[in-house]
């Protein structure tokens, strides 16, 4: 009776279930969890919940409105307190722990969810009311509209390589989204994914919206490509290739 009472105390040391909790520096909207085949339906981050010590690693897939799936694996590490066990209730405390997976615990207590916005493109509804045609960017409300949680991966290489790389907005359609002056982006080879957080522009004027792309590399001529915002949109990448040419009278 006396083993029996002590290889119960054995797993109480540990319990059955560990506690997590999933966090977010950047999701503010509802998420469905599913951990281990249990739902949580529109949780708000950060969530505590209890998940299964045992040998088997959990799985966690988060869902969310407009945001891609996220999945991850929570692992588990030897659980240093069932030492206790073997300390207090011997073999058979520490056998009471190795059969309920109380020897093992998630390695960490906290995990981040972090989900990747669907590019505005892939979420565009055909059916929804214009109105995600005609949002506009603006100053007066940064960053919510659905052209600036578009990413477009920007790519550029050139040979030779090293020249430097600007851009500027040129528009067909001035009273809605003006032209600006060159920026400096940096040298090629250059890949960077952006948003389009262009003032004045919207889905529907995208079409009359450029963006114009210069290379300039000392011995060469000047290049300038131009791509269209829209396209641009739809493909989620803006890319090109700039076969440099010498300037009259450079030397190899």
């Amino acid at each position: 009776m006396t083993i029996l009472l002590i290889s119960s105390c054995a797993t109480m040391f540990n319990g059955s279930k560990s506690k997590v909790t999933f966090t977010s520096n950047t999701m503010h909207e509802p998420v469905d969890l599913t951990v281990d085949d249990k739902k949580y339906n529109n949780v708000v981050l950060p969530f505590e919940t209890k998940i299964k010590r045992g040998f088997k690693d959990s799985h966690v897939i988060a869902k969310a409105q407009g945001y891609e799936p996220y999945s991850f694996t929570i692992n588990k590490k030897f659980n240093g307190v069932s030492l206790l066990n073997l300390l207090f209730g011997g073999v058979i405390g520490f056998g009471v722990d190795a059969g309920t997976g109380a020897m093992m615990k998630p390695v960490s207590k906290y995990y981040p969810i972090n989900m990747t916005k669907i590019p505005y493109a892939l979420n565009y509804d055909p059916t929804a009311p214009v109105k995600s045609e005609q949002e506009r960017v603006t100053r007066d409300t940064p960053g919510v509209t659905s052209l600036e949680g578009t990413v477009v991966r920007w790519f550029f290489d050139s040979e030779p390589r090293g020249a430097r790389i600007f851009w500027r907005v040129v528009s067909n359609a001035p009273l809605e989204v003006k032209n600006t002056n060159e920026l400096y982006l940096g040298t090629i080879p250059y890949e960077e994914t952006r948003s389009f957080n262009i003032q004045g522009l919207t889905y529907e004027n995208s079409h009359n919206v450029q963006i114009e792309i210069k290379v300039t590399r000392q011995g060469y001529e000047d290049q300038i490509k131009r791509f269209n915002v829209r396209q641009a949109i739809d493909q989620q990448e803006i890319s090109g290739f700039f076969d440099l040419v010498k300037k009259p009278g450079e030397n190899d």
